[in-house]
């Protein structure tokens, strides 16, 4: 898997992964939402320049000049419901992608620590010889993407696979480096090297879903 840690280069990406972190800024849900959308947006404009493009001659009021346009068809698939904010922001700069939504949560037995990867729920265009972005804030164990990408290939096998992430753990990024794709594309804002003992990141920001809809039941 080839890693692309975004924030490693100073830019103004990070303050907005500051303000998601920070747990007095992050209360204003609207600002969560709308710094998780700003992220999406940087993280798609840097994986934009590694897709294909073709030459298009272009008319203007005053004559045709030739412009390089993206060849490639793009479907963009997030994870609900933490996925929507990232999903947005990825879509104002791929905004002729086709979309997917996929359902997928962890399922606790016994309310134990222990858990499965349930996915319920897909509504998505046909995948084959396509660029398929998965879309999804938090990498923590990477059993979700996993999951998703498995139960997506039912609608066919992409051309390319690249992930666009928030915040990763050093062991999530491990698990699915060794499940998915060697050529996979991971856009990663930034990571932590632990996860605690209920397989959320650490010191992450917490629960990226609540943050940005309200806690569930």
């Amino acid at each position: 898997m080839i890693i692309h840690h975004v924030s490693k280069q100073n830019s103004i990406l990070n303050k907005f992964i500051a303000e998601i972190r920070d747990e007095n800024i992050q209360k204003d849900a609207l600002r969560f939402r709308t710094n998780i959308e700003r992220m999406g947006e940087i993280i798609s404009y840097e994986l934009s320049k590694t897709l294909n493009y073709k030459s298009k001659d272009i008319t203007t009021p005053l004559g045709v000049k030739p412009m390089k346009v993206l060849d490639d068809k793009v479907v963009l698939a997030s994870i609900l419901r933490a996925g929507l904010p990232l999903h947005m922001g990825v879509l104002h700069i791929f905004d002729d992608a086709e979309n997917a939504f996929i359902s997928a949560y962890r399922f606790h037995p016994d309310n134990s620590d222990e858990f499965s990867i349930q996915v319920d729920y897909i509504a998505t265009p046909a995948i084959q010889d396509k660029v398929l972005v998965l879309v999804d804030p938090m990498l923590a164990t990477g059993q979700s993407l996993v999951a998703v990408y498995e139960k997506l290939l039912q609608f066919g096998k992409p051309k390319k696979l690249h992930i666009i992430s928030i915040i990763g753990s050093k062991q999530g990024m491990d698990f699915v480096s060794q499940k998915l794709p060697e050529d996979t594309h991971l856009w990663i804002a930034d990571f932590d090297e632990k996860l605690n003992d209920k397989g959320y990141i650490v010191p992450g920001l917490g629960d990226a879903g609540d943050l940005a809809y309200g806690k569930k039941l």
